[in-house]
């Protein structure tokens, strides 16, 4: 904490995509989502019209999804369970500051600005933004950091938090929960799928996009401290007919029966346990394992609560109170990229 002044006011806004909360939900959800420049890059009117169209044909299989998970999605209530353990964290090691977590989901309530309205009302003296996104991607940090800087009219020195791949704690939590699992597959041999969520390619190649780079520096890092032999990176939850990045999650499943081995599925670029991990992963991928013949199936769950994953998050925090600007915590990008917020940020300087 050495220059962290005391007896401050202190808001951390932790950012994250949200989800629908029931049924009704899923088509406005939708429709956000698809509105976002980041996610469909047409100007307007057009981007409008096409969210209109695509959220409408995708209600009724995202409501079956959703309903397969009570309805909505457990996104919010999760985020809110972390918020309380890192304002409890954090009170613990930045005694006489005054400490408030807030929730802004991009896509789903509590929206950004109503956030944005509630850290003003709270009238900080220092905002922390901590994207729960562990790499950055445009299309996930960069869009919600976006947002934030439209609609925030409040007070208080802001930096920001712009990815933490390498994290220790992040990196120990994703790390304990692969081990669990090796544990109960036991003698039976399995590869470590690390499964992303896919991008298009065009969005490294043409925009910068740090995001692939990142999640195999995270994967890296996790394999080393797991000790692994055996293991691969590969991305779900494909739309449209873009190419993305690959292989996907269904082609490295394939491939592990070909091999003649089972497979353990580690998401590696979500923190909480959503519809792409407990649907796409638990149900959908698992059933295509089954008709492979891939066994065991086993999947790593998000890291949630995890005690060094909050550590991390409360470390990051503190670390950034005591400087200026956009920074990662730990190591973020190797490589030059356009899209690369800290590299744009020494470039303007």
């Amino acid at each position: 904490m050495t220059g962290v002044p005391a007896g401050r006011r202190v808001a951390v806004v932790l950012f994250n995509l949200g989800g629908p909360d029931d049924q009704a939900s899923v088509r406005p959800f939708l429709f956000n989502l698809f509105n976002d420049p980041a996610i469909i890059g047409l100007p307007n009117p057009f981007r409008t019209v096409l969210a209109r169209l695509i959220s409408s044909r995708r209600e009724a299989s995202a409501q079956a999804n959703y309903a397969l998970m009570g309805g909505g999605s457990p996104l919010l209530p999760e985020t809110r369970r972390q918020a309380g353990a890192l304002e409890q964290a954090l009170r613990t090691r930045l005694r006489g500051d005054e400490i408030r977590v807030f929730i802004a989901m991009r896509y789903w309530s509590p929206l950004t600005e109503q956030t944005a309205a509630e850290v003003g009302a709270f009238a900080p003296d220092e905002i922390v933004l901590l994207p729960l996104y562990p790499q950055f991607s445009t299309t996930t940090t960069e869009s919600s950091l976006k947002r934030w800087a439209e609609v925030y009219a409040g007070s208080g020195a802001s930096r920001t938090v712009c990815c933490y791949p390498e994290a220790a704690g992040w990196i120990e939590a994703q790390a304990e929960g692969v081990k669990a699992k090796l544990a109960e597959a036991g003698d039976r041999p399995v590869r470590v799928l690390f499964s992303a969520h896919g991008i298009p390619e065009s969005l490294v190649a043409r925009k910068g996009d740090p995001y692939q780079e990142q999640i195999g520096s995270t994967c890296a890092a996790i394999a080393a401290r797991a000790g692994l032999t055996d293991w691969s990176i590969c991305y779900q939850s494909r739309v449209g007919p873009m190419k993305w990045l690959g292989p996907s999650t269904p082609e490295a499943i394939a491939q592990a029966g070909r091999d003649g081995v089972g497979v353990i599925v580690t998401p590696v670029a979500f923190v909480s346990e959503h519809i792409e991990t407990l649907v796409e992963l638990d149900i959908e991928y698992a059933e295509l394992a089954h008709e492979l013949g891939v066994a065991p199936y086993l999947r790593a769950p998000a890291v949630g609560l995890a005690a060094s994953f909050i550590g991390a998050l409360a470390d990051a925090t503190v670390e950034a109170l005591g400087r200026t600007g956009v920074a990662p915590f730990g190591p973020g990008c190797r490589a030059d990229w356009k899209a690369c917020p800290c590299q744009k940020e020494r470039r303007a300087a």
